[in-house]
């Protein structure tokens, strides 16, 4: 299995930091790999509540994860204050793929790196559904260049 491509902070626009909890360390002193799928979460959420000024209590559409990868590249512990950043990699007509990166403070490469995927449906039937044209024009200013 080949190492990943490291990212790197200057790829990302849209930075979220997080104080790491006494309770996200593990039985081995660090941060539990569990904990890191949480604050993808937390800042994926963030730049669609930020940016978009998405409604997550009332908006009619809602983004359900189908798909989350997480490569672990080296420890976290409390206390420490990291910083995940967080681009768009593909907007699809439903679907959305974040490109997301710990950062430790002051380094410029990731401790850790992946990816989620939405798939955005209507809240009452979660049924498939397009992604708002406003919320688009937004995210599309986050989208990672063509490689």
């Amino acid at each position: 299995m080949s190492k990943p491509t490291l990212k790197q902070r200057e790829q990302f626009r849209f930075f979220f930091p997080i104080q790491t909890r006494w309770a996200d360390n593990d039985i081995y002193g660090h941060v539990n790999n569990v904990t890191y799928y949480s604050y993808f979460d937390t800042a994926a959420n963030s730049l669609l509540i930020q940016k978009t000024g998405f409604d997550i209590h009332n908006s009619e559409v809602i983004g359900l994860v189908v798909d989350s990868a997480c490569s672990f590249l080296q420890e976290l512990s409390f206390p420490e204050v990291v910083e995940v950043g967080v681009a768009i990699g593909k907007i699809g007509n439903s679907s959305l793929r974040y490109e997301l990166a710990i950062f430790k403070q002051d380094q410029q490469h990731a401790a850790a790196q992946g990816h989620f995927v939405h798939v955005f449906v209507d809240r009452e039937n979660r049924k498939s559904t397009a992604i708002p044209p406003a919320m688009r024009e937004v995210l599309e200013q986050y989208l990672l260049p063509s490689e």
